[in-house]
């Protein structure tokens, strides 16, 4: 694993019963210089994932772990910037990095487990 190629299609990220409904879930992939950090957002029956890396000044949006949702958990929100992103496509509908994107980690769901996808 390499963050430029990242995690091999088919690996398993972790069960589907370990994301609360809605809920989040960040993950580290790798070790040293080849770490990846991803989140995982399950939400109506289903998985989303993105980098763990705010567009605008390139920090983690989690200043607790597990913690990327609003208080009413409709949207993921920078804790450092307060950047507001939809969950289902990660753009940033407000704050500094508005019109900006997420970068989407493609999953999913196989036998109870969230993977990797193609």
């Amino acid at each position: 694993m390499t963050k430029r190629s990242g995690p091999l299609p088919g690996t398993a990220l972790c069960a589907l019963d370990e994301i609360d409904e809605p809920g989040a879930k960040g993950l580290a992939l790798g070790e040293g210089t080849s770490r990846l950090d991803i989140f995982l957002i399950r939400k109506d029956d289903a998985v989303y994932a993105y980098l763990n890396r705010c567009p605008h000044a390139a920090t983690r949006l989690d200043n607790w772990p597990d913690r990327f949702l609003t208080q009413d958990e409709t949207q993921i929100l920078c804790g450092n910037h307060a950047a507001l992103f939809r969950i289902e496509d990660g753009f940033c509908t407000s704050g500094p990095c508005a019109g900006k994107s997420l970068k989407a980690v493609p999953v999913e769901v196989s036998g109870g487990m969230v993977r990797v996808a193609v």
